[in-house]
């Protein structure tokens, strides 16, 4: 089943991160440092330079690290930092693949609490707190993957119709909504610290 998606805001990234959870994870994983577009467009990227429509856990993780980091620094980059991002995704999918045989959807398919599936999406290489919590959203919000607790276990990023991360953005008018919240947030934290 595909799950429509609009975190790329480009219809062939956004149809793979709705049918690929690895694709998805990766997405969430590249967000930071850059657009959220750019970030979540990353997964279709880096399939197509592979010559693949979807990721494999077990290619990337087995693939020459060296190469596999000229795959995202390839022009355009797939990311601000491809080389150290190239390593984070490669840890990651290893870590699918010792932990999960390979399979993304595993970490969330058979958890019976939030606080169980924040734990599993903390464990992963890459995920602090915050990202742990978008992403556990992200899959209550938009995947229907809703095991008791995971909006409090998600925090603030599981309200209901906040408009807070990528969990919230269902198209062009909630990324401005998003987008908006998070200027207003660097706004105070820089009048904050001239206080």
């Amino acid at each position: 089943m595909i799950t429509p998606i609009h975190l790329a805001q480009q219809p062939e990234a956004d149809e793979l991160l709705g049918r690929s959870p690895l694709a998805a994870l990766v997405g969430m994983l590249l967000d930071q440092q850059v657009p959220m577009e750019w970030a979540f467009s990353g997964p279709y990227t880096v399939a197509q330079r592979m010559g693949s429509d979807d990721l494999d856990a077990a290619r990337i993780a087995a693939y020459d690290p060296d190469a596999f980091a000229e795959v995202l620094k390839e022009k355009p980059a797939v990311h601000r930092y491809p080389g150290s991002m190239a390593k984070r995704i490669q840890q990651l999918c290893q870590y699918l693949v010792d932990e999960y045989d390979g399979d993304a959807s595993a970490v969330w398919r058979d958890v019976a609490t939030g606080a169980e599936l924040l734990a599993r999406l903390k464990a992963l290489p890459g995920f602090g707190e915050q990202k742990a919590q978008i992403f556990l959203a992200l899959l209550g919000k938009q995947f229907g993957v809703q095991p008791a607790g995971w909006r409090e276990a998600a925090g603030a990023y599981g309200e209901k119709g906040s408009y807070r991360s990528a969990a919230d953005i269902t198209g062009p008018e909630t990324l401005a909504k998003v987008r908006e919240y998070k200027q207003e947030m660097k706004r105070a934290a820089k009048a904050a610290k001239k206080t």
